[in-house]
C-alpha cells in the first residue's frame, strides 16, 4: 500500500513564499516521477511542476521562474518551493507520484490529499 503524506500550504500574502512537501511510503519497487498539480475553484486540475527520476523537470508556464521542484530520493520526498506568490496561485495543490509497485507492474499514479494554498492580503 502506497501512502503519500503532504505538508505545507496555508495562507500567505502576495509576494510571499510557501513550501510544500510530499513523502511517499509503503511497499513499492520504484518511483518514476513526482509532481504537483493544482485546482482552483471552477477550473480544471493543471500541472504545476514535475520531476522525473532522472532529474528532468517541467513547469507550468504561469509558475516558471517562481516555483522550484526538488526531491530527496533517500526520503522519497518531493518539495516545491513557491516564491513571489500571486493571488492567482490560490488553489488546492495535489501531490502526484508515479510508482511501480513491483518490477512486473506498470507505472501507476498515486495522489496525495490536497492542501489549500491561499494568497491574499
Amino acid at each position: 500500500q502506497v501512502h503519500l503524506v503532504v505538508s505545507g500550504g496555508g495562507l500567505v500574502q502576495p509576494g510571499g513564499s510557501l513550501r510544500l512537501s510530499c513523502a511517499a511510503s509503503g511497499g513499492f519497487f520504484s518511483i518514476h516521477a513526482m509532481g504537483w498539480y493544482r485546482q482552483a475553484p471552477g477550473k480544471e486540475r493543471e500541472l504545476v511542476a514535475s520531476i522525473s527520476s532522472g532529474g528532468g523537470t517541467a513547469y507550468g508556464s504561469s509558475v516558471l521562474g517562481r516555483f522550484t521542484i526538488s526531491t530527496d530520493a533517500a526520503k522519497n520526498t518531493v518539495y516545491m518551493q513557491m516564491n513571489s506568490l500571486k493571488p492567482e496561485d490560490t488553489a488546492v495543490y495535489y501531490c502526484n507520484v508515479r510508482i511501480k509497485r513491483t518490477q512486473w507492474e506498470p507505472v501507476s499514479d498515486y495522489w496525495g490529499q490536497g492542501t489549500q494554498v491561499t494568497v491574499s492580503e
